[in-house]
This record gives structure tokens, C-alpha cells and sequence, in this order.
């Protein structure tokens, strides 16, 4: 089931983050990353706030959450994107994140077939998103869901230096 993330999923998405992290900190998986930079709780509060973070549960538990909107961040204009659409066309995936206890399940997969179902219902066929460069999971995980990678961007992102931003697209 997917859903709107209210203010009591706060706890649950910060706890996919510390996770995530710890995994990272033992050498488990290379995201790119990094604890009390990026993502924080902070991140998923404002989200939640906004009204743009979503959560996917399975048995009543959040298993993966990810931000959507229209926002196309600064770093975007230095990619090479296949389509020139407008702006109110595009829509954009922002930090999925799925609970490394929950992982290997589809529920990545299911994320992204969501983000799609929902650019086709709000009438924007054009599907952006970005990884870092490190995050070899992702990125094959998104090339075998149909997205290109249309261009890497050397930059800080999100408060972390030295970010290699993969930038991929998808229209459905």
C-alpha cells in the first residue's frame, strides 16, 4: 500500500535512514551518503510537512519512503536530459529508501511502478530522478526499470562534497 506520509511515520522513515547509514558506516553497501548530512530526520520532516513524502507499507509496516514532487534540483540544469518537456510536465523521485531489514523483496521495484502510475494520473509523462554514482544498486536497479542515464554532474549535494550526481530519465 502507498500512501501520503503523515507526521506519525516520522519515526519509522528515520529509522530506514539510520539504518541505511549504519549499513553504509560497515561497509554493507555503498549509497554515498553520509549520518547527520544527508538524509536526516530533519529531511523526512519537511517532506511530511510539505506534503510530498510517501510511504510504502506491507503488514502495517513502513518498508520504503521516498519524496515526490516537481522540484527540479539546481544540479538538473547540468544534465543532458532527452526531452526538452515543461517544467509542470516533469516529475521528480527524490531519496527512495528502502529498509535494509525489508530488502530484497520488490519493494524498490513497487516504489518506482507507483512514481509512474502517479506521473501518468497528475499528466506528467516526463519521469526524472538522480543517484549518486557510487550507488550501484540503484542505478542498475533503475536502467532495468527503463530510465537512462542522461548525464553525470560533478557537485556537493545535499551538503555532501565531492558528489558524482547521476542523473537519469524515464517517459511513460
Amino acid at each position: 500500500m502507498f500512501r501520503k506520509a503523515e507526521p506519525r511515520d516520522l519515526d519509522a522513515i528515520a529509522a530506514i535512514y539510520d539504518r541505511i547509514h549504519d549499513n553504509e558506516e560497515a561497509g554493507k553497501t555503498t549509497i554515498g551518503w553520509v549520518r547527520s548530512i544527508y538524509p536526516t530526520r530533519a529531511t523526512a520532516q519537511s517532506s511530511i510537512e510539505i506534503g510530498d513524502m510517501y510511504v510504502e507499507e506491507a503488514d502495517g509496516v513502513i518498508v520504503a519512503a521516498a519524496k515526490i514532487n516537481q522540484e527540479q534540483v539546481p544540479e538538473y540544469a547540468n544534465a543532458h536530459w532527452q526531452w526538452e518537456a515543461p517544467e509542470e510536465k516533469i516529475l521528480v523521485l527524490h531519496t527512495l529508501v528502502v529498509d535494509p531489514e525489508k530488502g530484497r523483496r520488490g519493494y524498490a521495484k513497487a516504489f518506482v511502478d507507483f512514481y509512474e502510475a502517479l506521473g501518468r494520473q497528475m499528466g506528467c509523462p516526463f519521469l526524472r530522478m538522480d543517484t549518486n554514482e557510487r550507488n550501484t544498486i540503484a542505478r542498475q536497479l533503475y536502467q532495468g526499470l527503463g530510465y537512462d542515464e542522461v548525464g553525470f554532474v560533478d557537485c556537493q549535494f545535499n551538503g555532501i562534497p565531492g558528489v558524482r550526481l547521476v542523473c537519469l530519465e524515464k517517459k511513460v
